[in-house]
């Protein structure tokens, strides 16, 4: 089976992309524990083995295989791959998961710094209440949080960190993504043979379109960036191979 991870959208952020968001289609089937719902590699083991396994350190904050995995499958299942949420995640789902855990995880450390951009409650607790209506029933939900070996406070501390790095982000990058009427003019007029239906008529439809371009080049240039002056070890060896 195939889940197609999608880029990420931020909500605040007119719907446009985020870069830096691995496009991939990972193969979802890999062994699975009895009963557990992870991987055999990171499930219970027997005394003295070990059951989870550092993936990276970020700016000395210490992620696991175990967390960079219930975040891959918050981002899969908030995209519409629900099986996600119950079937295993080979290593290309958590190379891209790993990728955005750093970028949120980067732009929230910077925030911090500064002391800036304060995430609402109530705007993290509806993202909460969204993601637990994309379950049909509540005991898939709370299914997946017993599998994952997670639970409320952990779900809520993972997307009021998407909420808070959406935030950040967008009010670096909206300002310098609006696109004026002269550009959206001048774009048609290179382009008219793809419009016949007239530049009146595809006004709006082109003046998104190249803010979406726009924005998505910006937040490359942002992220990368970012990345740049970060300290960030990949430490396991499928997370080290995601090194670029």
């Amino acid at each position: 089976m195939k889940v197609a991870l999608a880029m990420l959208r931020p909500g605040r952020a007119m719907g446009l992309c985020w870069a830096g968001w691995l496009m991939v289609a990972p193969a979802v089937a890999a062994a699975q524990a009895p009963g557990t719902g992870l991987p055999t590699a990171v499930a219970q083991a027997p005394e003295g083995r070990v059951i989870d396994q550092v993936v990276a350190v970020i700016e000395g904050q210490v992620l696991t295989r175990s967390e960079l995995e219930f975040e891959t499958r918050v981002a899969l299942v908030q995209q519409g791959a629900l099986q996600a949420a119950i079937e295993p995640l080979d290593e290309e789902a958590l190379k891209g998961g790993l990728e955005l855990a750093i970028n949120l995880r980067l732009q929230v450390l910077s925030a911090d710094r500064l002391e800036a951009f304060a995430t609402e409650q109530a705007e993290v607790e509806a993202r909460v209440a969204k993601f637990r209506q994309l379950f049909e029933r509540e005991e898939a939900f709370q299914g997946f949080l017993t599998r994952s070996g997670a639970d409320l406070g952990l779900l809520t501390e993972v997307l009021g960190r998407r909420v808070r790095a959406e935030r950040i982000l967008d009010s670096r990058i909206r300002p310098r993504a609006q696109v004026s009427e002269a550009e959206v003019l001048r774009y048609y007029q290179q382009h008219s043979s793809e419009y016949p239906e007239g530049y009146a008529a595809v006004k709006a439809q082109l003046q998104n379109k190249l803010k979406r371009e726009r924005y998505d080049a910006l937040t490359a240039e942002d992220l990368a960036e970012l990345r740049a002056s970060a300290q960030v070890r990949r430490v396991a060896p499928f997370a080290r191979e995601a090194r670029r």
